[in-house]
């Protein structure tokens, strides 16, 4: 994949440009218990309009009954078939490699046990019941016990498999340690590395499209590291929101496969056409704003819509990271949480 210079622009609403949205869930539809705003609306017109839309998650956890139904109530028009989780990609990396019916130690929630079960796997709770694979996956109860038996069966060889390895969580409470953060235990006790199904790796964007038959996906996140890294690594488009734990810096920052091809503030993006950036020597230009690299920091002029100066500028500072974009960044008046 071309590393990318600027975002790009679309002549089409992005919802007629793209037959299914590949969304996240936490930061990009719902925020703790409660929707984001314009969530709920911005995607009903999408389905209205023929746009697919897909909830792909690397929590492991929940059951994709359980996430339609939350999404469900808060509005959000979604099925059990719409939700694919890390847990159904890693269920299926396991069983392309063992006989159905094979027992599989597992740790995690039951969207774990729920995945495994799917893919006519067998879990079980102890090395000494002689599974041929282990996985690990998010779970909110879990125990010592279990982390010991998961290290007990990977020192004797058993292969490791893990649904994610994202070390926090977001929860109503703060950032919690995530399935990574159990992952690295295991790791220090036996010395191994697990293979990894979920964003940004390639077995989540395969299980994804085998799912939703997707021609034409557009991946929608706010993490540049999983949403976005695993749309470069699956060479499809992305579009980056900027209600979740993005800000403008960090994007401003991006390395080439954490940049997107698309930026809005939130998921209103999806139901209009995306501003073109033009390139004139040093200058960058999108709506009323241009961004330069002539001097010795980016400089930014101009007026209109925050987010054309935020596009500006990321097309001068992807060709030119040398330079300290932060003078002209403090002139923006952006919101991007």
């Amino acid at each position: 994949m071309t590393d990318r210079t600027s975002p790009s622009g679309s002549t089409q609403p992005l919802d007629t440009a793209y037959d299914t949205a590949l969304l996240d869930l936490d930061g990009v539809v719902y925020k703790g218990g409660d929707a984001i705003e314009h969530a709920v609306e911005s995607l009903t017109a999408a389905r209205d309009h023929g746009m697919r839309l897909a909830y792909v998650t690397n929590n492991a956890a929940r059951t994709p009954d359980t996430v339609a139904g939350h999404l469900t109530d808060l509005g959000v028009p979604a099925a059990a078939e719409d939700v694919i989780t890390s847990a159904q990609a890693v269920a299926r990396l396991i069983a392309d490699e063992v006989p159905a019916g094979s027992k599989v130690l597992a740790v995690g929630g039951e969207g774990l046990f729920a995945a495994l079960r799917e893919r006519g796997l067998e879990p079980v709770e102890s090395a000494a019941d002689s599974p041929v694979a282990a996985v690990q996956g998010y779970g909110p109860d879990l125990r010592w016990s279990q982390l010991a038996e998961m290290a007990y069966a990977v020192n004797a060889g058993v292969p490791w498999f893990a649904s994610n390895t994202d070390l926090t969580i977001p929860s109503a409470r703060g950032i919690a340690p995530g399935n990574g953060a159990a992952v690295e235990v295991v790791r220090i006790a036996t010395g191994g590395s697990p293979r990894v199904a979920g964003k940004p790796l390639p077995p989540m964007h395969r299980e994804t499209v085998i799912r939703t038959g997707a021609r034409r996906p557009l991946v929608v996140g706010d993490r540049l590291d999983t949403d976005i890294e695993g749309a470069y690594a699956g060479g499809v488009d992305s579009l980056l929101v900027l209600t979740g734990v993005t800000t403008a810096a960090e994007l401003i920052a991006a390395e080439p496969r954490h940049r997107p091809t698309y930026v809005a503030q939130d998921l209103r993006g999806l139901l209009v056409a995306q501003p073109e950036v033009a390139r004139d020597g040093e200058r960058a230009t999108c709506g009323g704003w241009t961004a330069s690299t002539g001097g010795k920091s980016l400089t930014l002029s101009g007026e209109g819509d925050p987010l054309d100066g935020l596009r500006a500028l990321c097309a001068a500072a992807w060709t030119r990271p040398d330079l300290d974009p932060s003078p002209a960044l403090r002139s923006l008046p952006l919101r991007t949480r």
